[in-house]
């Protein structure tokens, strides 16, 4: 059975059972997660007649952290147990797959190729993530158990890959994550200059392969040439025994320009690819795995100056559907608030032009041009006149009432084009 892609196999001792395999029926699932169903096949091939008591499906899961001598090597294991271990559960189940009759105490399997098929449902409570550390694991694993008279049991393994999703379209991972700081270079007497850096990301949670835009402002006041850095960090917790083990390390890193003395430089945009990492462990009691976006400047003989942003690595990536509607919306109430503007229910009316223009302004604007005496002499007066006439002349007076009504009422439609 070992030929089958992705098949756990086992190759039997006593010459009855050649072979003992576990299949999952989607070998093309990466993945499960939580209320998920797991289906397969325990493969057995035997040469000659097996008699069995039982064949038994075991699907465990658990978290351990320990550290301390007897974690080493199997020697050391033997002479010292471990400084601090801590273990949780998270999966245990049993089937039984084959059994004898009953009043039987075994069953005699024929030569020949068998499929035992099974199913098991994963616990509707969030499961873990799986992961691997320095000090301890999250692990599941699917064993098949093969139960024989006067021989010991035979068994395959498989390990079950669980995710538990993260999902960054939540709101507290969509808001904006800004710190600033600034440093004095120098000690005592011999200060240089502040050294300031303010570094922003737009959301807190991100997926792996997505690619984090920096937008950070660097201002150099010190004597000193200055690179600014950037880096995603990874931090290992394990607690065992009300003990802590901590370890961090950088999965990625992008370097700035050098940055002169009295210098200024802006990061708009500066992106920073996720490499794949295990998404953030943030709902298990003895081991946590969190992120951090880490914007620093590397001064030479000075301590760094660092800001830390938090971060989460999810695993439902990014849609932005939700959150840029959000922000169209809150931006259209906020161009158009003038609409709770009202006008007056009775409108003022203009001022008399006497009352804005003096006596003199206005005997300056009357037109020098006498009235001609009679049509033919209007029709050769210069067109300048006519403007200058025409162009001072006083607004009529203000009135609420129409001093010219009109007998006929005008019906004709209005139209609004929106």
């Amino acid at each position: 059975m070992g030929g089958e892609a992705g098949a756990a196999a086992a190759v039997g001792t006593d010459g009855r059972v050649k072979s003992l395999g576990l299949l999952f029926d989607d070998e093309r699932k990466g993945c499960y997660s939580s209320g998920e169903t797991v289906v397969g096949h325990v493969l057995l091939e035997a040469v000659k007649p097996v008699a069995l008591r039982g064949l038994r499906l075991e699907a465990q899961g658990r978290a351990t952290a320990a550290w301390g001598p007897g974690t080493g090597s199997r020697a050391s294991a033997i002479t010292a147990a471990p400084a601090a271990a801590s273990e949780v559960e998270y999966l245990n189940v049993r089937l039984s797959l084959c059994e004898p009759p009953a009043g039987e105490v075994i069953i005699l399997l024929q030569p020949g190729k068998h499929e035992f098929p099974f199913r098991f449902q994963l616990p509707s409570e969030p499961l873990v993530t799986s992961f691997t550390g320095k000090y301890g694991n999250i692990q599941y694993c699917v064993r098949a158990v093969l139960e024989r008279p006067n021989v010991p049991d035979q068994s395959v393994k498989r390990e079950l890959q669980v995710v538990s999703h993260v999902d960054v379209n939540t709101p507290a991972l969509l808001t904006p994550v800004l710190k600033t700081q600034e440093k004095m270079v120098g000690c005592w007497f011999f200060t240089s200059g502040p050294v300031s850096l303010s570094a922003k990301i737009d959301r807190k949670g991100y997926c792996n392969g997505e690619a984090i835009p920096i937008y950070a402002e660097i201002e150099n006041c010190s004597s000193r040439l200055i690179v600014p850095k950037a880096a995603i960090f990874q931090t290992q917790t394990y607690l065992a025994s009300g003990k802590t083990k901590t370890v961090r390390h950088m999965v990625a890193n992008v370097r700035g320009n050098h940055i002169a003395s009295g210098r200024t430089d802006t990061w708009n945009g500066k992106t920073l690819k996720i490499p794949p990492v295990t998404p953030s462990i943030l709902d298990c009691c003895i081991i946590r795995v969190d992120y951090s976006l880490a914007v620093y400047i590397h001064i030479p003989g000075a301590k760094k100056l660092m800001l830390e942003l938090p971060l989460v690595i999810g695993t439902i990536p990014y849609h932005g559907f939700g959150s840029r509607n959000a922000s169209i919306a809150s931006q259209f109430s906020m161009d158009m608030s003038w609409l709770t503007l009202t006008l007056p229910e009775h409108p003022e009316a203009p001022p008399n032009y006497a009352d804005v223009v003096s006596e003199e302004e206005f005997s300056r604007h009357i037109p020098p041009y006498p009235q001609p005496p009679d049509c033919e002499r209007e029709a050769y007066c210069p067109m300048f006149a006519c403007i200058q006439e025409f162009r001072f002349q006083p607004p009529p007076l203000y009135s609420e009432v129409d001093p010219h009504p009109s007998d006929v009422e005008e019906t004709q439609p209005v139209s609004f084009i929106l």
